[in-house]
């Protein structure tokens, strides 16, 4: 269950930043006007790490985390290695199941935009998988 490093939430500055972890998984999202205005979700920390970036201005980038890098405790986009394939259902279906001690609008947010991230979403019913395009 992702917990909040509170001595990261710190309202008064004019950007802000909130930081969630837990063992598999490090959420940090920062704010402006207390607003999310940028994420990154770093995922599956324990094996072959991942980061999923999204910025309201420059929208989505998705990585590998290089391995000689993650001891480094606040990430930064410079330090990934090149973007790799990102399985939009299986992150939010994690990110859900992880997201329980996060306010209810903000983990919304987040799912939302992991959701919503560029290219073709598989729909799975039981007659027939249907593409969309977002």
């Amino acid at each position: 269950m992702l917990q909040e490093i509170a001595s990261t939430h710190r309202n008064n500055l004019a950007k802000s930043k909130r930081w969630f972890t837990d063992s598999n998984m490090d959420l940090f999202v920062w704010f402006k006007n207390k607003r999310p205005v940028s994420f990154q979700l770093a995922y599956i920390k324990e094996q072959q790490e991942y980061s999923i970036n999204w910025h309201i201005n420059n929208g989505y980038t998705h990585n590998l985390i290089k391995a000689e890098l993650r001891h480094i405790k606040y990430r930064k986009s410079s330090i990934h290695s090149s973007e790799c394939k990102f399985d939009t259902a299986f992150t939010a279906r994690m990110f859900l199941l992880a997201s329980n001690n996060i306010e209810t609008t903000l983990a919304d947010f987040i799912f939302a935009r992991l959701m919503a991230y560029p290219g073709q979403l598989e729909i799975h019913s039981n007659l027939a998988i249907v593409s969309v395009n977002l």
